[in-house]
């Protein structure tokens, strides 16, 4: 297997102790959830109930217009009380609906038992997967049943499945693998099949000796999917960092995996399109780690989308005294919330909560020109550059040279003496960028 490396990147500490030992638990049935029609990338879909109706667990709340969209699902069985914008842990307020639910589980009508995929056409497969509403649950949130139709002209000679989980704190992939390793084997089996792929590598972490020996086991047996053990470094489960460790292969400035015959699919992913293609089951749940210093108790748990993180924080025993933060997600690219009050994603993998120590973030100063961002940046790209061009409101310029390319892993802004807030500017470069584009009718 060729490098199992890339260029660049970090060494964060891992923080995974407080977790990686912990089965997962089901959390409580939540008495409300708030469930955001947009949570994917793409448009919304249109609504489909509205206040007072009463739903059940699975039930489609909304179905997409356009093709880059999935619907979303009740989690809970219960009453429609509102639909309306609420905070949404991206940022802004999103139309929601809100379901109160009344104790009781009834969910529509899944399989009992499992389907034989394999005698079902590539059309009826992707259409299960879009119907159950499957986005990447890795964190990009891409509609999957798009991300699986290729052009013609571009086929997909790779498979590779993303279980590196390199964030740190965040265990949540590497309790599926051990314990629902046939059910991920299944559905990655499943997308060889629709991709039409002869060759398909699951990448884990070095850190995660029990997954890599459980998959190996389980795989040995079958010629077509390989194991790669990963050097342990951030950001080893991006895209394109995981395709040059796997591969050898470099996809190009501005283009996509699929430009190198490649497709990456998330370990989660994987497990949802097994349930859904298997068992016509929606994801209307998913795996989240909740840890961190600045929570009772660190726990991998099952959720209903929906659920507010109050809730989830609560059960895990509440905050300590010297909680600071709450942070959707990872420290490295996760997004720090202003309320404990937004809901459970289809791409929320974790629950970060942060103490005095840990998150206090210390105050910037002006750029040494050390030229670290530049030695970690996994996209070779020059972060202190865009930046000081996006702060000096030259963000055009930082177009030029590779604004567009950040992946926004936050190497740079970890590594930097500095503690530059480098990731913020390149946000904010792009948001003007993307503003420009808009008013010039996408012409740019």
């Amino acid at each position: 297997m060729p490098g199992k490396h890339f260029r660049g990147g970090v060494h964060p500490r891992e923080e995974k102790k407080g977790t990686s030992h912990k089965p997962i638990e089901e959390a409580p049935l939540p008495k409300q959830v708030v469930i955001p029609l947009l949570q994917h990338i793409g448009a919304p879909g249109e609504c489909l109930v509205q206040k007072g109706d009463s739903v059940r667990t699975g039930q489609p709340l909304s179905k997409p217009v356009k093709f880059v969209s999935v619907p979303v699902h009740a989690s809970i069985t219960g009453k429609v009380t509102a639909v309306e914008p609420r905070p949404h842990p991206l940022g802004a307020s999103l139309l929601s609906v809100v379901i109160e639910g009344d104790g009781t589980e009834d969910r529509i009508e899944t399989l009992k038992t499992s389907d034989d995929w394999q005698l079902l056409s590539v059309e009826e497969i992707r259409d299960r997967i879009r119907d159950a509403g499957i986005a990447g649950l890795g964190g990009a949130s891409f509609p999957t049943h798009v991300k699986i139709s290729p052009p013609p002209e571009k086929p997909i000679r790779v498979l590779i499945l993303n279980g590196a989980e390199c964030e740190p704190y965040l265990t949540a992939d590497h309790r599926l693998m051990l314990e629902k390793a046939d059910g991920i084997l299944t559905g990655l089996r499943i997308l060889m099949k629709v991709l039409n792929v002869r060759r398909a590598v699951i990448g884990i972490e070095k850190n995660k000796p029990d997954a890599i020996s459980l998959m190996r086991s389980k795989t040995e047996k079958d010629r077509t999917i390989g194991v790669a053990p990963l050097h342990v470094k951030y950001p080893q489960g991006g895209e394109k960092q995981l395709i040059k460790a796997v591969t050898g292969l470099t996809v190009p400035s501005g283009g996509l995996p699929m430009d190198v015959g490649c497709l990456v699919q998330n370990v989660g992913t994987a497990f949802s399109i097994y349930e859904a293609v298997c068992f016509r089951k929606p994801l209307f749940e998913r795996i989240v780690t909740v840890t961190g210093p600045g929570v009772v108790e660190s726990k991998n748990l099952r959720v209903r989308i929906g659920t507010l993180f109050s809730d989830l924080i609560a059960f895990c025993g509440g905050y300590s005294d010297e909680t600071v933060k709450v942070i959707n997600g990872g420290p490295m690219m996760g997004i720090a919330q202003h309320t404990d009050g937004v809901p459970v994603l289809k791409g929320t993998s974790g629950i970060l909560v942060l103490d005095e120590k840990s998150g206090r973030m210390k105050p910037e100063s002006p750029c040494i020109s050390c030229a670290r961002c530049v030695d970690g940046c996994p996209m070779n790209l020059m972060p202190n550059r865009i930046a000081g061009l996006v702060e000096y409101g030259r963000w055009k310029d930082a177009v030029g040279i590779g604004l567009t390319d950040c992946i926004e892993c936050g190497s740079c802004a970890y590594i930097c003496p500095a503690k530059r807030n480098l990731v913020h500017y390149i946000k904010l470069g792009k948001a003007l960028n993307t503003e420009s584009m808009a008013a010039d009718g996408g012409k740019k």
